[in-house]
């Protein structure tokens, strides 16, 4: 993927950090399917009788109150005890890195998906994880805890690496790491693509921050042109796994990276974090990880997201589609929080965008087409508050965490991208799901209304609704009972 220039951005957390730029994915258009030339993997298969079974402490401890339907499923290597964290003490973090979670994140104790998988990734020998975790668990805690937790502040070297798929989910990423390690002392750098004005990356300094997270072509850019160090690498986190290492994602450039680490670094700790990982992801990955690695599951039926009530509406035609929006959707649900629109293309996202402007209402849109800064000043803007609706492209699919977005609409099913002439189209319900997450962050109410307009859009709804092993209750287009009853079972409405 092409990238013209690079910037990055470096901080050290003992300061209160800047303000954070938003930047988005190496992909100029998410329309464009991913080029996935597949490179042959040298890591030996893992020896699954090495593995074995735990099932969770049979007594929890009570700080955990987590859904009684949370089921997280641990398989780990060889012999090391691990045990849950009932708190954040209990994981001999730094005092610097406590005052961190307390005064600046506001934590109380561990997620169960935190209490479990942190003892695993800060215990030595620090073994390789893979980590499947639904959408508002707290993952992000985990592998930036982990971060923070092994890098040593007085060596001025690049000790963690973070490789995220979009620029917004790299400096999401990294402005949560600025908060939580404020008063550690370790500085940080974001390695995203930007404008054509960046200072080149030959010319640039070597990279000295402990911690570097950005996208992939980047990453391997600054690696190829050795201003990032791989030497003294502690550890390795892929967020978002399974579109980092899907044949339609960024497999090349992860593959790439990882070889530049395995040529000077046999020690480093790989840590694979994702709400979703399919059978072919699963398969890399236990290719390339270490044998003795350790894994942490969700089960599939945790990550329906059954928090998040989901319907479908019929509608005639395109025409009907924005008359549900406008007249009931919008009418009946105005006070319930924010919404998010997804389109499948940018032109949808333009059509729907002027259609719903002329009809008098304050939208807001983001597509491939637009440029960095434009994205960027869109988003913050909706982050901020400033608007209460925004229409996107699956650029906002992944890792976009808006507490305040109660109220998500499908105007297009996600579809995976086929030869319509030589197949049936297939829904992508891996893109669904992360859809679907961006409503009830963190256990908070939301509602999906998916819009169903042909036969089509049928199909591909019975089998997402098949994928997941659920129905889809049916809203009436035209009914403002059935509205209002879908967003008071949903807890919006009273």
């Amino acid at each position: 993927m092409a990238e013209t220039s690079t910037a990055a951005t470096t901080s050290t957390t003992a300061d209160p950090p800047p303000p954070v730029t938003k930047r988005w994915a190496d992909e100029a258009d998410e329309e464009t399917e991913a080029s996935s030339t597949a490179t042959a993997t040298e890591a030996s298969s893992v020896n699954l009788d090495s593995l074995k079974i735990e099932d969770n402490d049979e007594n929890p401890p009570k700080l955990l109150d987590d859904p009684d339907d949370s089921s997280i499923q641990k398989v780990t290597s060889g012999e090391t005890p691990y045990t849950s964290a009932a708190k954040f003490e209990d994981l001999n973090l730094s005092p610097e890195l406590l005052k961190g979670l307390y005064v600046e994140m506001k934590f109380q104790k561990p997620s169960k998906i935190q209490a479990i998988s942190l003892p695993m990734i800060l215990n030595p020998p620090h073994r390789d994880l893979i980590a499947q975790a639904h959408n508002g668990s707290g993952k992000t805690t985990c592998f930036v805890l982990g971060m923070l937790s092994r890098v040593d502040p007085k060596v001025q070297a690049p000790q963690a690496l973070c490789v995220c798929p979009t620029r917004e989910l790299a400096n999401q990423n990294i402005e949560v790491l600025r908060k939580m390690g404020k008063y550690t002392g370790i500085a940080s750098e974001c390695a995203v693509p930007t404008d054509s004005n960046a200072l080149s990356i030959a010319k640039r300094a070597p990279i000295m921050a402990q911690v570097v997270i950005g996208t992939p072509g980047t990453i391997k850019k600054w690696m190829s042109f050795k201003k990032l160090g791989a030497a003294r690498l502690k550890i390795l986190v892929f967020d978002e796994a399974d579109q980092m290492l899907a044949e339609d994602g960024f497999k090349d450039d992860s593959l790439r990276i990882m070889k530049e680490i395995e040529k000077v670094n046999s020690n480093c700790q790989v840590l694979l974090f994702s709400a979703t990982f399919n059978d072919t992801v699963k398969n890399f990955v236990s290719r390339t990880v270490k044998e003795d690695h350790n894994k942490l599951f969700v089960k599939k039926e945790e990550l329906s997201l059954d928090a998040v009530k989901q319907y479908k509406v019929y509608c005639s035609d395109e025409l009907a589609k924005i008359e549900v929006i406008k007249d009931y959707i919008f009418e009946i649900g105005e006070n319930v929080g924010q919404t998010i629109i997804f389109v499948r293309t940018r032109n949808s996202a333009q059509m729907l965008h002027k259609s719903l402007v002329d009809m008098g209402y304050e939208v807001t849109s983001i597509q491939g087409a637009l440029g960095h800064d434009e994205r960027e000043k869109i988003v913050k803007e909706f982050r901020d508050g400033l608007t209460q609706v925004l229409i996107s492209t699956d650029l906002l699919a992944r890792g976009f965490d808006q507490q305040q977005v109660n109220l998500v609409i499908n105007y297009d099913l996600p579809m995976k991208h086929t030869a319509s002439y030589t197949r049936e189209p297939e829904p992508d319900c891996e893109v669904y799901l992360h859809r679907v997450g961006r409503a009830g962050r963190f256990g908070r109410k939301g509602a999906v209304f998916n819009l169903i307009c042909d036969q089509k859009d049928e199909r591909l709804m019975s089998k997402i609704e098949n994928h997941f092993g659920t129905r889809v209750a049916e809203v009436r287009a035209q009914s403002v009972e059935d509205y209002k009853g879908a967003l008071k079972e949903a807890g919006l409405l009273q």
